[in-house]
């Protein structure tokens, strides 16, 4: 990535980082790469993969439900993410299902 990139990739914000990521892709998909290129734009993606993360993360952390009370008075709740959706809980679950693939080996 340039130096110019690298001062706006922390600028991004989500939508733009989506358009670059998938911009990369096509042109890496495309064929038509040399494989240093290749390998800057992946790193590019990645990063960029990163400040997706980062925004999304942001964003749930500012999310808000608002529900209704007994009386139907609307009441606003902090959102809390569901328990197995926990980094633990995941690989739990990729454990569970490594437990069940079958081996040829």
């Amino acid at each position: 990535m340039t130096n110019t990139a690298k001062k706006l990739a922390p600028e991004l914000n989500f939508e733009a980082a989506m358009d670059r990521l998938e911009a990369i892709v096509e042109q890496m998909e495309s064929g038509k790469m040399m494989l240093e290129e290749l390998i800057v734009r992946y790193e590019e993606g990645m990063k960029l993969v990163k400040i997706c993360q980062e925004r999304l993360a942001n964003a749930e952390q500012r999310i808000e439900i608002i529900t209704r009370d007994h009386a139907g008075k609307p009441v606003v709740k902090e959102f809390e993410p569901k328990a197995d959706a926990t980094p633990a809980a995941a690989s739990q679950e990729q454990g569970e299902i490594a437990n069940d693939e079958v081996s040829l080996f």
